[in-house]
């Protein structure tokens, strides 16, 4: 069993929530739906037999959902990090993932989807495109003219290629 499980508050939507993340993310799926009883439902001002908990995977990471109100927010200070390994893949998430989402919010590998949950859309190699001082620096200059991510222009930025090829 996972020993640290990422838990999700929801104001009403964590049903809706997570059906679409384990709609995108392969090898997903709903584990269990919990439901408010009588004295949680007065405590939470929920109606009794709805939605409070959904335990979820997302590609073998556990997740917990609450339907808790909406006391609490999301905001670009927690965040996912999805690491892709081609441009195809990094298409995928951020298409599937920012579809009704926030555009503004959109920067840097960064997006906020329709439930108001920030992700980072990376290459998986990143970190090795940013290895010397040198190289971090011009893929750096390369991510901050960027929403989605371009993993070609990210190699390019790392070799000290100003301009793609043609």
């Amino acid at each position: 069993m996972q020993k640290i499980t990422s838990f999700l508050w929801f104001d009403h939507q964590a049903e809706a929530a997570a059906k679409f993340y384990t709609s995108v993310f392969k090898k997903s799926k709903i584990r269990q739906i919990t439901r408010y009883g009588e004295s949680g439902s007065k405590v939470a001002g929920r109606p009794a037999g709805s939605v409070m908990t959904v335990d979820f995977d997302l590609a073998g990471q556990r997740f917990t959902a609450l339907n808790g109100g909406p006391i609490f927010k999301f905001n670009e200070s927690i965040s996912f990090v999805v690491r892709c390994d081609t441009q195809r893949e990094i298409d995928y998430y951020w298409k599937k993932l920012s579809a009704g989402g926030d555009r503004k919010s959109q920067m840097c590998g960064w997006l906020k989807d329709r439930h108001g949950l920030s992700w980072q859309i990376v290459p998986s190699i990143l970190p090795l495109l940013m290895s010397t001082p040198a190289k971090a620096e011009r893929v750096m200059a390369a991510v901050l003219e960027m929403k989605k991510l371009d993993l070609a222009k990210l190699k390019r930025a790392a070799a000290g290629e100003r301009r793609s090829r043609r």
